[in-house]
């Protein structure tokens, strides 16, 4: 008879950091007791307390504020808004994690094609509420703020200009998905100003009438902010 071969069990998979870290943060708010409106310690007591550098930290942070858990306000710190569970917490952060590249192909497919319909139909108006997000965009990042709220009103107004029922609809679907990359992507040194850079070459392109240069002007400005670097092992 031939023998059966003898099964090597696999080993368990190791947490990454950036988990446990989450983990931890969670653990600390619900055993502190902390609710709406309570303040985190800074990040670098947070840090030195935790043994992790303050990128490693920060990352973590990030997490927690694309899930609604914090609030990370300039000159303030994080915030609380509610308690979560760690379960539920790192079930919503794994899911996300394997979304995210399905996410910015989904931005590449819809926002280039928007981009360059946005050269061809804008008018005054559109123009306006485009230069208008990208001023907003400028006055957050010169106070030291990420831009997000800007950001968010450019792509926005891109989408408005280019009449595009049907794309818009397909937009709004994933906003909230878009939304959660696109902290991830601000909250990367030197990303806002970056950031804001990209939209003023694509403004300047829907300006000028040209879609070729719009699209493609998108097209690098996704890719550059879809840029967020592998999250620690």
């Amino acid at each position: 008879m031939t023998a059966k071969p003898t099964p090597r069990p696999r080993p368990l998979a190791r947490p990454r950091l950036y988990e446990q870290l989450v983990e931890r943060l969670c653990e600390y708010i619900r055993e502190a007791g902390l609710g709406p409106g309570d303040r985190l310690p800074s990040e670098r007591e947070f840090a030195a307390a935790l043994g992790v550098s303050r990128v490693s930290l920060g990352q973590a942070l990030v997490a927690l504020e694309v899930q609604g858990i914090i609030d990370v306000r300039h000159g303030d710190g994080a915030v609380v808004r509610f308690t979560p569970t760690e379960e539920q917490v790192l079930r919503v952060l794994r899911d996300r994690d394997n979304r995210r590249a399905e996410i910015i192909e989904a931005r590449q497919a819809l926002e280039v094609k928007l981009a360059e319909l946005a050269a061809r139909r804008r008018s005054k108006a559109d123009i306006a509420e485009i230069d208008d997000a990208i001023a907003a965009m400028g006055a957050e990042v010169e106070s030291g703020e990420r831009g997000v709220t800007g950001d968010e009103r450019f792509h926005l107004a891109i989408t408005r200009a280019a009449r595009s029922g049907l794309l818009a609809r397909m937009m709004e679907e994933i906003s909230p998905m878009i939304l959660q990359t696109r902290v991830e992507s601000l909250s990367q040194p030197e990303r806002p100003a970056a950031s804001l850079a990209g939209h003023r070459r694509i403004a300047d392109a829907i300006r000028a009438g040209d879609p070729k240069e719009a699209a493609e002007a998108m097209r690098e400005h996704l890719h550059m902010v879809s840029d967020v670097p592998s999250l620690p092992e």
